[in-house]
């Protein structure tokens, strides 16, 4: 499942360089996130209450973006459900 997740996040990284209109603070914070689920990934650990944490700011984040940028909110969406289905 790890492979589908990251797939996920190499395609939100493809989908944020191409939107030049995300503000530093929204991209930072994102940028952030998709560090903290690299680092999820990499431990052999599930379940922690980080991890919950982390699936609840992305899709706050995906929330966020979805009024002006769609392609990100789906693309937050996306690795949000591959997050879910690892059961992270």
């Amino acid at each position: 499942m790890n492979t589908i997740i990251r797939e996920r996040i190499k395609a939100l990284h493809a989908d944020l360089s191409v939107v030049e209109t995300v503000d530093t603070v929204d991209r930072e914070l994102l940028m952030t996130l998709l560090g903290d689920i690299t680092r999820v990934l990499e431990r052999t650990s599930g379940g922690t209450t980080d991890e919950h944490t982390l699936v609840e700011r992305l899709d706050e984040l995906a929330v966020h973006f979805e009024a002006e940028h769609p392609s990100l909110g789906a693309a937050l969406r996306r690795v949000v459900d591959a997050l879910s289905k690892a059961g992270i």
